[in-house]
């Protein structure tokens, strides 16, 4: 397979296009789309989100140091993108968008409610790399949507088709491949298990 070399710059694709909850201290609240964030630890369960300083959002999470990553889906995709394209300080996206704001548990942001998942999250410091700041943040609640729960107790996730991002474009997911070290395991009915 041939190759051809590019200048240095960030190809980790696919990334979860997610929309970021946040409020000021004045009760402010805004929804910004990300898609560099991901995991950072697993004992204290802790993520992260990087924003460019100039984003409007920025500064919101700055004051009181919390936000919620909601996960997006397949139907909500026009509204991942329109949320990462128009400005919190000129539009109401919760209102553009007609998102319902819900309580969170543990801070003081709204999580979307259409969003199957919403992991509220504490700020524990604030990186600033570069173009862009980088939020570590602990997880300090997780909210799921009983619509993806099977009969066994087991989130699924795929059925809601989550949205990626990849190099300037969407994708939804859900095509199952493996479970965690089917690899391993002896036997076809390892790889082939039915979803």
């Amino acid at each position: 397979m041939a190759k051809e070399i590019w200048k240095p710059g960030n190809m980790l694709y696919p990334l979860p296009a997610v929309l970021v909850s946040c409020a000021g201290r004045d009760g402010r609240d805004n929804l910004v789309t990300v898609a560099w964030t991901g995991t950072v630890c697993t004992n204290p369960p802790m993520v992260y989100i990087s924003l460019r300083p100039s984003r409007y959002s920025y500064q919101l999470i700055r004051e009181t140091g919390e936000f919620v990553i909601n996960l997006t889906t397949e139907g909500l995709a026009e509204t991942a993108d329109w949320c990462g394209v128009k400005s919190g300080r000129d539009v109401d996206k919760w209102q553009e968008r007609k998102l319902t704001r819900g309580a969170a548990s543990t801070v003081s942001v709204p999580i979307v409610e259409e969003s199957p998942v919403n992991i509220e999250c504490r700020v524990n410091q604030v990186l600033e790399l570069g173009s862009h700041h980088m939020f570590l943040a602990e997880v300090t609640a997780v909210q799921v949507s009983d619509e993806y729960m099977d009969g066994g107790g087991t989130f699924r996730l795929s059925q809601a088709h989550p949205l990626v991002y990849s190099h300037g474009e969407y994708y939804s997911m859900g095509k199952w491949q493996g479970k965690f070290g089917y690899s391993v395991k002896k036997g076809k009915k390892a790889r082939k298990q039915i979803r």
